[in-house]
């Protein structure tokens, strides 16, 4: 349940300011934002779809977020809008408290004689920012957070605690890193040789657009030779692996635990379900979806949605399935020799 924010908000100003309609007690206020079934008097709800319609009619909530068709349903003050999830992103933003940033640097942090920070930029404690390193205006950078040497962060952008840009990297403007990514680290390049791997240098590094979001301990590899590259508006979760020269496109989002191979392409707009793993060098074209825990081990041309794997069973129903699945071949060949044996019968029939 979302805490109280500093200041209650009259459902007449939130509708304003989210381009909504009022319909109930406009002096009414709201302080902050809970489930249907959970919230209580001097809170905000939604309803996005039909799976929570059940909590409606009994919900406590001082209004609710609906669209039009659940409004006579509704017990309480309504903001009525066609696309209720989306306004509740927005409102939820409204009730967010900010954690107090203090410019400037703490006396803990090393930093490079090279590296000029704006005034309007917050460094914590323990960070160390190697010669070269660039920064916009409002930069927050978390505790213990380590850039290396020619790093570029854009405007606005914030590393929470533990970030850790290799050298070379570039973020765009208004950037969140979550603690414990590792942007630019070398990607999985060796050469087999007579005895053992040699490795292959990472000379290319990783560009980060505007807007983009990238999740606690997740992992983006630098390029070979060519950067990796990701667009603007990618939101990418916790735990992801971006392997060396991939590319993803603009508004592509990448659900936790996803593996990515190396020099994969991946189209804008597109959204990969959780444990989703893609083999490297494929692309995948703009639009796609690919639902969790699927491997994508081919190029993705048309966009729509694609799957793979098998659904959950009972142990022993399921190895009875698996087994099948290995005679599917045999049983394919059967299966000709049957049919080409009821043409000719049909043939000397007719």
């Amino acid at each position: 349940m979302a805490g109280p924010s500093l200041d209650a908000i009259r459902l007449g100003e939130l509708a304003g300011r989210l381009n909504l309609e009022c319909r109930g007690d406009e002096a009414a206020s709201v302080h902050s934002i809970a489930p249907l079934h959970l919230a209580g008097p001097g809170q905000l709800s939604f309803l996005a779809g039909p799976r929570y319609r059940r909590f409606l009619s009994s919900t406590r909530a001082t209004a609710v977020i609906v669209a039009p068709e659940w409004v006579e349903h509704c017990p309480c003050a309504c903001l009525v809008t066609r696309q209720p999830y989306l306004a509740y992103a927005r409102a939820s933003r409204l009730f967010e408290v900010p954690d107090e940033v203090v410019p400037g640097v703490h006396p803990s942090t090393l930093l490079d004689p090279s590296v000029k920070v704006p005034a309007s930029a917050s460094i914590g404690p323990g960070c160390c920012l190697g010669a070269g390193v660039e920064m916009g205006e409002k930069v927050v950078i978390g505790p213990g957070c380590i850039i290396g040497e020619r790093s570029r962060i854009g405007e606005r952008s914030r590393l929470m605690a533990g970030v850790v840009l290799y050298p070379g990297v570039r973020l765009g403007r208004r950037v969140r890193l979550h603690s414990g990514a590792v942007i630019g680290a070398d990607g999985f390049g060796f050469a087999p040789a007579d005895q053992g791997w040699e490795r292959i240098a990472q000379l290319g590094s990783v560009v980060i657009g505007d807007d983009v979001d990238v999740g606690a301990n997740t992992t983006i590899d630098r390029g070979a030779l060519e950067d990796t590259w990701i667009g603007d508006g990618v939101i990418i979760d916790n735990q992801v692996q971006v392997g060396h020269n991939v590319r993803i496109g603009e508004h592509t989002a990448i659900a936790g635990c996803v593996g990515i191979g190396g020099s994969v392409t991946i189209g804008r707009g597109c959204a990969i379900g959780g444990g989703a793993g893609i083999a490297s060098h494929l692309s995948i074209a703009d639009g796609v979806q690919v639902t969790a825990m699927s491997f994508v081990s081919q190029s993705v041309r048309q966009p729509g949605t694609y799957s793979s794997g098998t659904s959950m069973d009972l142990n022993h129903n399921w190895r009875r399935n698996a087994l099948r699945f290995q005679q599917l071949e045999a049983m394919h060949r059967r299966l000709g020799v049957l049919e080409r044996r009821l043409k000719r019968l049909e043939t000397d029939h007719g």
